[in-house]
């Protein structure tokens, strides 16, 4: 995953002071960091102890470290003799402790390197941020309930967790690679510690759809973390909440999933993402009047939140309630223009209203909110096609490039299949709704209540689709 654990924090010291702490995301930097090469770091893992880390999610999860516990490491009094061959002492086998740490720099191509001045101001920020994020999600379950593996949690694994909840609300791609560095280091600190493992879980789901992450790396880490954080903690709403996601989304089993949910609202009544995600989840299934009273529940405990009211709106809109949508979209635009599903959903409305000026103008924004190149084409070839040829311009153009970016394995087939559908090739629509199928694209799963797939409603060769696939379809 090309720039997610590249970053640098000013993290405090035991003694109040400001240390810098930089993070190497793999055995070539960590060899570096020592002068020396990969194969006798690697054996300093083995036989030395050297503080090497892996995320969960199996064996391709990379491996890093932090500089600071790599310089504790090395002034250890109680590091083992070296091996024949080596120095008598770690000390001499090393280079000397004092090491030069550069200032913090941007994940790569995600923007541009900070002054040391704005990390500390960043930080100053997570730290006010913690008291927002109690207020708007609530004291972690795990921290309030009488569970021995909660009950003596690290301070300052707490304190890392609560910083990366607050880069998670954020719900941008440089945020949310903060917060699962701020995770990370969490779990560092205490690897029993459930709480870290569910925000990693968050953070890897979110990432999918606001940078762009693949699917499958994204739900394979976030799986893992899940299921960690239920093990560690079977009483914390939070993890069976995100489970309960990767449940659905990555293993489609609707009645595992549905279980998890009610299960993390029946240890938490008052954990609104429960209630925010189990609403998402019954919108998916069609199941609109239910979804409508998860929503509210979770609205009334949160009521600034804009993820919740922006996915109020995208309820409205697959009801066929386009102005509602709209409208609730546009106030929340107004006091969040930098929020990607806000623009998302807009050009979702636009389109279903031929609005294409305004559609093409919103698909542009949330395409470059998510850094997301391939959209970007997408949108630039649609532009053009509108410009020479109105709607059938936009709609070939855009058909074209979609298939060009899912051959190349950078698109969606189902976002191949809507605008087939659109374009009222049908046979198309539905090849490639099979090979979303195939392909075990998330997408597929909002086949029946997708709305540039209506007309394809009563089709009888759709519906046979739709029960081949296990889909009920939409009432």
């Amino acid at each position: 995953m090309t720039g997610q654990f590249g970053t640098l924090h000013t993290m405090p010291s035991p003694s109040g002071a400001a240390k810098a702490n930089r993070r190497l995301d793999s055995w070539k930097e960590i060899a570096a960091f020592f002068g020396r090469d990969e194969r006798t770091v690697k054996r300093w893992e083995k036989e030395r102890a050297l503080p090497v880390h892996r995320l969960p999610g199996g064996s391709r999860a990379r491996v890093f470290a932090f500089s600071d516990e790599l310089s504790q490491w090395m002034n250890s009094p109680e590091l083992p003799s070296a091996a024949a061959g080596e120095s008598n002492s770690a000390a001499e086998a090393l280079p000397a402790a004092t090491i030069s740490v550069a200032p913090p720099t941007a994940v790569p191509g995600r923007g541009t390197s900070k002054s040391w001045i704005a990390a500390a101001c960043v930080l100053s920020l997570a730290m006010a941020g913690v008291a927002i994020w109690r207020y708007h999600v609530g004291r972690p379950a795990s921290l309030e309930a009488p569970v021995k593996a909660a009950t003596h949690v690290n301070p300052e694994a707490e304190d890392l967790y609560l910083k990366g909840r607050y880069y998670w609300t954020q719900r941008t791609p440089a945020d949310l690679n903060k917060a699962v560095d701020y995770f990370t280091q969490a779990i560092v600190r205490d690897p029993s510690y459930a709480q870290p493992y569910v925000g990693l879980a968050d953070c890897y789901n979110l990432l999918r759809e606001f940078a762009a992450m693949p699917s499958d790396e994204a739900f394979t880490r976030a799986l893992a973390a899940a299921k960690k954080a239920v093990e560690l903690d079977d009483k914390s709403a939070e993890a069976h909440a995100s489970l309960a996601f990767d449940l659905f989304y990555w293993n489609w089993d609707a009645a595992a999933a549905e279980a998890e949910f009610r299960r993390a609202i029946e240890l938490d009544p008052h954990y609104v993402a429960a209630h925010h995600w189990y609403a998402t989840f019954l919108m998916a299934n069609g199941r609109f009047d239910e979804a409508a009273n998860e929503f509210e529940a979770a609205q009334k405990l949160d009521p600034a939140s804009t993820p919740i009211l922006a996915d109020k709106a995208l309820l409205l809109f697959n009801e066929g309630r386009l102005d509602e949508a709209e409208l609730l979209l546009k106030q929340i635009e107004t006091s969040q223009p930098k929020f990607f599903s806000t623009h998302e959903y807009l050009s979702r409305v636009y389109l279903a209203k031929r609005d294409y000026r305004r559609y093409l103008s919103e698909a542009r924004q949330a395409a470059l909110l998510a850094h997301d190149d391939s959209q970007l084409a997408i949108v630039h070839a649609a532009e053009q096609g509108f410009s020479s040829n109105g709607e059938r311009g936009l709609l070939g153009n855009t058909l074209q490039i979609q298939k060009k970016h899912y051959a190349e394995g950078n698109l969606s087939p189902f976002f191949v299949a809507e605008t087939a559908a659109l374009l009222g090739r049908k046979d198309e629509a539905l090849h490639y709704l099979r090979e979303a199928y195939k392909r075990h694209d998330t997408y597929f799963l909002w086949t029946r209540i997708d709305v540039p797939l209506l007309g394809l409603r009563n089709d009888p060769d759709f519906l046979k689709l739709l029960a081949e696939t296990g889909l009920a379809p939409r009432a």
